[in-house]
C-alpha cells in the first residue's frame, strides 16, 4: 500500500483536487473496462449479473461506512455526518422522481419526458446512480486522507467494472444497437464521475468546515441508491438468494481490502 500511495503521490503531487481528479481518472476507465467486457462475456446470463451486482453493493455499502461515515465522526462529530446523510438521501430521491429515467425493468420513471429517446432516459439513469460515487471519492482526496481515498478509489473502481459490464449488457438485450454502440453507452454512462471526483476534491479542501457534512453527503447518496435501486434490480427476477450472497461476499472482501490496505 505504500508503494501505491507513493506513486500515486509522485503522479499527481501533493493537490488534494488534482488526487481528486486523478481519482476520478482512475475509476472512469474502470467503468471503461467494464463496458469493454461485454465483448468477451456476450453470453453472461442475467442471474451472474444480479450475483455481481449484489456483490457491488456490498463493496459500496461497506465503503459508505469504512470510509465516508466512521471517518465523518472523526472530523466532525456526529451531528454534520448525519444531516449529511440525510440532505444525500433526500436530494437523491428528489432527483429521482424529477429526473427523466428508465430503467430496463421497472420502466420509466421521473417526469415525463416524451420526446426523450430511451437510450438517453437508461443514460440519466445510470448517470443518476453514479453521481454519488465520483462525490465519494473527490470527498475522500479532498479530506487529505489519502490511504483511506484509495481505498474508497479502489471499492468504486472494483463495482465500476461490474456496472459498466451491466449497463452494456442491458443496452445490448434492450435492442439500443450493436455491441459496439452498448459499449459506447457503458462507458458515456460514468463519465459523471470524472468532473464530480474532482468538484468533490476542490470543494471540500477548499472550505474544510464542510468535509463532514460532505462525507455524510455522499455516504447518503450511496446508500440511497443501494437500497433504492441495486438491491431491488437485482432482487426482481428470482435471484435474489445469489444476489444477497454477492452482497455478502462483497462486505467480506471490502472489509479485507479495508483492512490490509491501511
Amino acid at each position: 500500500m505504500d508503494t501505491f500511495l507513493s506513486w500515486f503521490t509522485h503522479l499527481t503531487g501533493p493537490n488534494p483536487a488534482l488526487q481528486g481528479l486523478a481519482g476520478g481518472v482512475i475509476i472512469t476507465l474502470f467503468n471503461m473496462l467494464g463496458a469493454l467486457l461485454v465483448f468477451p462475456l456476450r453470453n453472461a446470463t442475467q442471474k451472474v449479473l444480479d450475483t455481481a451486482l449484489g456483490f457491488a453493493a456490498g463493496v459500496m455499502l461497506t465503503a459508505c461506512y469504512t470510509s465516508l461515515i466512521l471517518p465523518g465522526f472523526k472530523y466532525g462529530g456526529l451531528l454534520p455526518v448525519l444531516a449529511g446523510i440525510a440532505l444525500g438521501a433526500g436530494l437523491m430521491d428528489v432527483g429521482d422522481h424529477l429526473i427523466p429515467h428508465r430503467h430496463f425493468i421497472r420502466g420509466k420513471e421521473g417526469v415525463p419526458a416524451k420526446r426523450i429517446k430511451a437510450v438517453w432516459l437508461f443514460i440519466f439513469a445510470i448517470s443518476l446512480h453514479n453521481m454519488p460515487e465520483g462525490l465519494a471519492v473527490g470527498v475522500g482526496f479532498g479530506s487529505g486522507n489519502l490511504k483511506d481515498a484509495l481505498v474508497l478509489m479502489l471499492a468504486i473502481g472494483i463495482q465500476n467494472v461490474i456496472e459498466g459490464l451491466s449497463v452494456s449488457l442491458s443496452a445490448l438485450s434492450a435492442g439500443l444497437g450493436s455491441r459496439f454502440y452498448a459499449t459506447i453507452v457503458g462507458i458515456r454512462s460514468g463519465l459523471v464521475e470524472l468532473p464530480l471526483a474532482f468538484l468533490g476534491a476542490w470543494a471540500v479542501h477548499l472550505v474544510r468546515p464542510v468535509l463532514p457534512y460532505a462525507m455524510g453527503f455522499a455516504a447518503g447518496a450511496m446508500l440511497y441508491v443501494i437500497s433504492d435501486e441495486i438491491v431491488p434490480e437485482t432482487h426482481r427476477q428470482g435471484h435474489e438468494r445469489l444476489a444477497t450472497l454477492g452482497t455478502i461476499a462483497g462486505v467480506i472482501v471490502m472489509l479485507y481490502l479495508d483492512m490490509a490496505l491501511s
